[in-house]
């Protein structure tokens, strides 16, 4: 398997290398990389998560302090929802096939039934 290795630890040259190569690609390596292309190219070279400053912001501060859609409301119980494969009865798809075909094989040996009751009622006639 090819470049499955790793790079090692990671050094300042690794880092300025590629904030070079992000300045290039972002099209102003002229003025050399910026501190966004260095902060890039640490992320990358490390395999840090990319972060941005409102997610950052929001997971800094203590998890009481989360999101609450309306300040003192107590919310309420969800209604359970069915599954997607379930009837109003909340039985499984499975068991609603297994069902159809009791359902239909009754009606069938109903029909054959009723077919020789008149079969042999017309014999005696």
């Amino acid at each position: 398997m090819e470049n499955a290795d790793g790079i090692g630890t990671v050094t300042p040259a690794m880092v300025e290398a590629r904030a070079r190569e992000l300045a290039v690609i972002n099209g102003h390596s002229s003025s050399g990389p910026t501190k966004a292309d260095y902060q890039q190219a640490k992320r990358e070279l490390t395999g840090e998560e990319e972060i941005d400053p409102q997610e950052k912001n929001v997971e800094s501060g203590p998890e009481s302090e989360g999101w609450d859609p309306v300040p003192g409301s107590s919310g309420r119980q969800a209604a359970e929802s069915l599954g997607e494969d379930e009837d109003a009865e909340g039985r499984s798809e499975s068991a609603q096939m297994f069902e159809e075909g009791i359902n239909e094989a009754d009606h069938d040996q109903m029909r054959r039934a009723a077919e020789a009751e008149q079969k042999s009622d017309e014999r005696e006639s």
